[in-house]
């Protein structure tokens, strides 16, 4: 079975493709530009195909990552895994990107994975181990963490944009998403036949669009 593992929630546009027959990776590609990603993604999806020697038509499954992330970026990576999908025929998983970014670290003992959400704020989540997320995302201002969270061992890129609060910050583990590990753990979720949530985007965040309140109505006379 060969899955494509695409992901845009973070700054980097990152596509993997991974066979789970032979449990390897084909090729990856990792690209870090946080207002391309709708430019990158595509030549990347073409560039690892062609690395692989392998067609789109072959693919057998997709595995997107679902967020939390920024609006405009995560909704490339959506977007484009919906269509492959409906295109081929075939299953589009969503996954967690804070659960790909875990997975990356390796790390056996409890941490917490923060990613930066922009306004001052982090995505983050706890995590027992690099398989297992204790709850769900959220977002909040660093300084506003509980002290426990915190002073954990802390993964990803919103943990080094703020290390006067994560003082635990691991910096020699991943800062940003990579499809890489993403397509491993989604290799081995299948195995063990565990399900999966549906591929739709984790913003957190209500949408800056508001409807005006106390508008002034012109009506023609």
């Amino acid at each position: 079975m060969l899955l494509l593992a695409l992901d845009t929630a973070t700054p980097a546009v990152t596509v993997a493709l991974y066979e789970t027959d032979g449990d390897r990776l084909l090729a990856a590609s990792d690209q870090t530009d946080a207002r391309r990603h709708g430019e990158l993604l595509l030549p990347s999806v073409d560039r690892v195909l062609r690395e692989a020697g392998r067609p789109l038509q072959e693919v057998d499954r997709i595995v997107v990552g679902t967020g939390p992330g920024p609006y405009t970026g995560l909704r490339v990576g959506l977007t484009t895994a919906q269509t492959f999908g409906a295109a081929l025929g075939i299953p589009v998983l969503g996954l967690c990107t804070l659960d790909g970014i875990a997975y990356a670290s390796g790390l056996e003992s409890p941490f917490v994975v923060a990613t930066d959400a922009r306004r001052k704020e982090v995505y983050w989540a706890r995590f027992a181990d690099a398989r297992t997320r204790v709850g769900d995302p959220a977002v909040d201002r660093p300084g506003e963490l509980p002290p426990d969270v915190t002073a954990m061992p802390a993964v990803g890129a919103g943990a080094r944009l703020y290390e006067e609060v994560f003082t635990g910050l691991r910096t020699d583990l991943p800062l940003d998403q990579s499809a890489a590990p993403l397509a491993c753990l989604a290799a081995e979720k299948l195995a063990k036949g565990e399900e999966f949530p549906p591929p739709r985007p984790l913003y957190l965040r209500r949408p800056d669009a508001r409807v005006p309140a106390n508008y002034k109505v012109v009506t023609p006379r």
